[in-house]
């Protein structure tokens, strides 16, 4: 399993999750469905979020400028200097260890530490941790990464026949230590993220492909073009919006969300 130590050095000085959601056209339309899915269900301003697993605070800020009160948590350093040079309160801490008072907020994000947690026990305390702290009513909203993401993603790069044995161990059992793309993660079934969050309490579990059949498209622009100005029969229309309607089309077609890369899951406490 990989260390802490890799973890840390994967998010200090190997990655650089500032810019991510922002540098490239994949990162860019993440973000959008993620600021989409989260609108759907966050209770009208002013009202109180925890942002677990926050990183730099992308997610953090956005909440703040719509009126959010926002908390980010973070493991890393690094992140917590930057969010909180952002003007974000920050601190730096465990999801499983969670700082604050029991029923605190309206709502909790966790959009890294249920596929960073490769221990299936230390999830569900995560979880739990989450539940603890947002109010009677209100939602928990989890990232994760689908299993079958390094498949697809490896096919449409053509790098598949070199990391066959990386996409192999996570198709078959969810992690990889051979996984060179990412440090310490898991990787779910919609099956089994959906078990998790029931088993942890909560309840009316939806789970929506985040990034949908159409983060693909992004993902193969930023591949074989990357900063190369575009042919023209991918310029008009623009591809982020092909992509976004591409997704918002699956959005009403339950059985499509094992198509998408990522997924967000939304269940309440009772």
């Amino acid at each position: 399993m990989t260390s802490q130590v890799d973890f840390e050095a994967h998010y200090t000085s190997l990655h650089d999750e500032e810019v991510r959601l922002s540098s490239t056209l994949r990162g860019r339309f993440e973000l959008a469905r993620m600021q989409h899915l989260l609108g759907n269900y966050l209770p009208e301003a002013p009202a109180e979020v925890a942002d677990v697993g926050g990183g730099p605070g992308v997610h953090a800020r956005w909440l703040q400028e719509r009126g959010y009160s926002v908390e980010l948590l973070d493991p890393v350093e690094r992140h917590i200097e930057q969010a909180t040079a952002a003007g974000i309160s920050a601190v730096q801490g465990d999801a499983r260890r969670l700082p604050w008072e029991n029923e605190q907020f309206d709502a909790v994000l966790l959009a890294g530490p249920i596929y960073h947690l490769t221990e299936a026990a230390d999830r569900r305390v995560a979880l739990r941790e989450a539940i603890r702290v947002v109010r009677p009513g209100g939602f928990v909203a989890v990232v994760a990464i689908n299993r079958a993401a390094n498949l697809i993603g490896s096919t449409i790069a053509n790098t598949l026949l070199t990391r066959q044995r990386v996409v192999t161990d996570i198709l078959e059992t969810g992690y990889s230590p051979d996984n060179e793309r990412m440090a310490q993660t898991t990787y779910h079934t919609t099956t089994q993220l959906r078990t998790e969050l029931t088993n942890a309490g909560l309840r009316s579990v939806t789970i929506h492909g985040l990034t949908g059949p159409g983060g693909w498209l992004t993902v193969a622009i930023d591949r074989y073009f990357g900063e190369i100005e575009l042919p023209d029969f991918l310029c008009e229309p623009v591809p982020m919006e092909t992509a976004l309607e591409c997704s918002r089309l699956a959005d009403r077609h339950p059985e499509l969300t094992p198509s998408s890369s990522l997924l967000f899951a939304v269940g309440q406490r009772v």
